[in-house]
């Protein structure tokens, strides 16, 4: 049986039915409603920062340090600004953020109205996926698919900007609200072949060594237990980006230390001489192999 509800508090309970237990914010004028919705639930708690910047921060390290992904709350405009070095940060790192921003009313949009700016173009390259709420229907959908995205295949940061007017309009809600037709399925599992190929190399290999990325720390201690396995078989000096450190342990015989410009002598001539290097969870980024085709 559905109710009307206004637009916060369809987004409060929709964050409670994801899971939420905390949010991370700074208020402002346009996202009142929301602060008004959160205010009066006892079910999320809301952790007050000093800057938005700080807000995106520590939702980063609350997803880094508990797997689950972080949620922030900002207003419009600068509030939004603020948020973009931690949303960056958070894509960069592959690190799951759901941020809400407000934004001025819909009529407003596009009239340089005031702290209005344009979140959604501002965020684009720095997030999986962002959202202009348009109405409060669409919100416990949009919520539901802004968690699955910033949670699966590489995780990132997700932006869901909802104007004032949408905040305080009322829309029929359910607990078996529809959800959105599922278009995001990346795939996650390496082909069998490619496997093979990967087992192949490794026995035949003289001198192979473990790459290993943040991708292992945010995969979760299976992932760990799996990457120290792995080396127990094949015997391989194991080393990692800085993201990465951690998943194994630094003081295994066979652990290089941290590789690239800031890493150990040893990893770094290890990686130099090897004849395989079986990457596990990391990019190649400049600060850590250079340029691969020198």
């Amino acid at each position: 049986m559905s109710e009307e509800r206004s637009g916060a508090s369809i987004l409060v309970e929709s964050l409670v039915k994801q899971g939420v237990e905390f949010v991370f914010g700074y208020p402002g004028g346009a996202v009142l409603p929301i602060y008004d919705a959160l205010f009066g639930d006892a079910r999320i708690r809301h952790i007050l920062v000093r800057h938005e910047a700080g807000a995106a921060h520590a939702a980063e390290g609350y997803a880094r340090s508990t797997g689950k992904p972080g949620v922030v709350l900002v207003t419009s405009g600068p509030g939004a600004t603020n948020a973009v070095t931690g949303i960056a940060d958070a894509f960069l790192d592959s690190i799951p953020l759901v941020v809400i921003t407000g934004q001025v009313p819909t009529a407003l949009i596009g009239s340089d109205a005031f702290q209005e700016a344009d979140t959604v173009g501002i965020t684009r390259h720095c997030t999986k996926h962002n959202y202009l709420v348009k109405d409060p229907s669409e919100l416990a959908g949009i919520v539901e698919e802004a968690f699955r995205i910033a949670t699966t295949g590489r995780p990132g940061p997700v932006v869901i900007d909802i104007p004032k007017d949408v905040q305080i309009a009322s829309a029929a809600w359910s607990e078996a609200a529809p959800q959105r037709e599922v278009r995001y399925n990346p795939q996650t599992r390496a082909a069998d072949r490619d496997i093979a190929r990967a087992i192949e190399l490794l026995a035949n290999a003289k001198a192979p060594v473990l790459y290993t990325g943040g991708g292992v720390i945010n995969s979760g201690p299976h992932a760990a237990a799996l990457l120290r396995r792995l080396q127990e078989l094949t015997g391989a000096p194991t080393t990692s980006t800085l993201m990465g450190l951690g998943a194994f342990p630094a003081d295994h015989p066979d652990w290089l230390g941290m590789l690239g410009m800031h890493g150990t002598f040893e990893s770094n001539m290890a990686m130099n001489r090897a004849d395989l290097i079986l990457c596990l969870g990391a990019r190649f980024d400049d600060r850590v192999t250079g340029r691969l085709d020198a």
